[in-house]
């Protein structure tokens, strides 16, 4: 008698996910180790996704020579099929004129800075449609795995790990400051509001801050700090920013730190690490992060696409947090975004909402 197994092959999706992130540590700060590990027990990230660095611990700041020593103990040790990074530490946050996740990113360039208000090199990947950042444009986006202290980093973490799939019924709230240089974003949001009004909940507030807010899934605004931001409830996946000169100086900086959305609930978040003059380009386009998010993008996918000039901008969060994963927008014939009515495709999706069926759950609430 002769028996035939029938093994079903499913081939591995050509996405960022945890199979194609590789974790960045650095092996002489006993807290990047702890929180590698913690991430990699987590994510289920392969032990060959882990590449081990050795640099000074404690640093806000690195040189052009110590990124270069650093970039030789990376050469040649990056497996083929890894898209994106996490670094897995707190600090450093910089590298000279250039953010630490761009310097790893685009490599140090000084292209990437600038003397005085200028504007810096645009990056291919902004706006993109492509889900292989180093295939499609040569760049490895990375993030940091950052808060206040070593638990704040788990909590992270764990935000991040909880958002996937989630399809939360939140809001965006896109902020319109009386600070006038800070609210240069203002600008597109009736036009992002008009296009995505009818798929998400987007609400424009003439106003400096918001508080006592239960649904904060996106929050923009233009300050140079920003009140109340522990009195919301930020959802798993959130994002929230706020445009200033020097968010990026995440420790002992004169603005207030990024790191303070984290610490208040958020996933992600972006601050500059040098002044960058208040070009729009070199700041996230709330638009696009929203848009990209919703349509099944990871974090660190949809806010690196949100800038166009990210040289001098830090990206702080969990990297794979995925609260649309599989979902796709398209955009309809009156030029509003809609979500593609395609086919569960797999038992993680049938235990999730079909997103096809979310336009209509948003619109019943209204």
């Amino acid at each position: 008698m002769i028996f035939f197994v029938l093994v079903f092959v499913f081939p591995l999706k050509a996405e960022v996910n945890n199979q194609s992130l590789a974790v960045l540590v650095n092996d002489n700060d006993p807290e990047s180790v702890e929180i590698a590990r913690y991430y990699q027990n987590v994510r289920q990230i392969p032990d060959q996704n882990i590449i081990h660095l050795h640099f000074k611990a404690g640093l806000n700041s690195l040189n052009e020579h110590q990124f270069h020593n650093i970039e030789i103990q990376l050469k040649n040790r990056v497996p083929n099929n890894i898209q994106a990074y996490a670094l897995a530490w707190r600090k450093p946050w910089r590298v000279q004129c250039m953010s630490i996740t761009s310097a790893f990113s685009l490599g140090f360039n000084k292209h990437y800075c600038a003397k005085g208000c200028s504007k810096t090199k645009p990056v291919e990947y902004f706006n993109s449609e492509g889900n292989l950042p180093y295939i499609d444009f040569n760049i490895r986006p990375s993030m940091m795995l950052s808060a206040k202290n070593l638990n704040g980093v788990k909590r992270l973490i764990d935000r991040g790990v909880s958002s996937d799939y989630t399809r939360p019924k939140g809001t965006a709230y896109l902020l319109s400051t009386n600070d006038k240089n800070r609210n240069v974003r203002a600008i597109n949001y009736r036009g992002i509001k008009r296009s995505m009004n009818s798929l998400f909940n987007i609400n424009i507030i003439q106003a400096d801050a918001v508080k006592d807010k239960k649904d904060v899934l996106f929050y923009f605004t233009g300050r140079k700090s920003v009140k109340w931001i522990n009195d919301n409830r930020y959802l798993p996946g959130s994002i929230a920013d706020h445009l200033t000169s020097l968010g990026g100086h995440l420790f002992g900086g004169s603005q207030m730190s990024a790191l303070k959305w984290i610490d208040a609930g958020v996933t992600g978040t972006y601050g500059t690490v040098v002044e960058p003059c208040n070009f729009l380009q070199k700041f996230p386009n709330p638009g696009v992060v929203i848009q990209k998010y919703l349509s099944g993008n990871s974090l660190i996918e949809a806010y690196w696409k949100s800038v166009q000039m990210p040289g001098q901008g830090v990206f702080i969060g969990e990297p794979l947090a995925s609260p649309f994963k599989n979902c796709h927008l398209i955009r309809n014939q009156m030029g509003f975004f809609e979500y593609a009515n395609k086919p569960l495709s797999n038992m993680v999706e049938r235990r999730s909402k079909n997103c096809s069926n979310y336009n209509f759950d948003i619109l019943a609430l209204k």
